[in-house]
């Protein structure tokens, strides 16, 4: 139902992501909003490494909820706050998606709503 379009005529993808997937005839479509590093005991990790990891923790308890695997999501946004460095970011992306790829975006953001929130993601899926 999900596959990924890789156009042989553009440049391959920058990192361990999809140009674009395409849904056809998914019976169900999850939309989350911008999920953020705040852990079920409501503390927020200080280490960005661990951020990721807990909003990554987060989107799968969603996905969980919603009945969906990491495999069903075609699209993530995640944002950052401009001076962090983007290789922790990426990697929980990667490992949190064991080698499944999806549509992705980063984006560098001034800040997020809250001031220890170093970042955030916002995912489709698509069953």
């Amino acid at each position: 139902m999900n596959s990924e379009i890789a156009p042989p005529g553009i440049a391959p993808t920058a990192a361990n992501y999809a140009h674009a997937i395409l849904s056809e005839g998914p019976s169900r479509l999850l939309h989350t909003s911008g999920v953020v590093p705040i852990a079920a005991d409501g503390s927020v990790p200080a280490d960005l490494a661990e951020q990721a990891a807990t909003v990554w923790s987060n989107l799968r308890a969603i996905l969980d909820e919603a009945g969906m695997t990491v495999n069903d999501v075609v699209s993530v946004t995640t944002y950052v706050v401009v001076g962090e460095p983007l290789g922790p970011v990426m990697a929980a992306r990667d490992a949190a998606l064991g080698g499944h790829r999806a549509a992705s975006t980063l984006v560098t953001v001034p800040a997020l709503a809250r001031p220890e929130w170093r970042m955030e993601i916002a995912l489709v899926a698509a069953r």
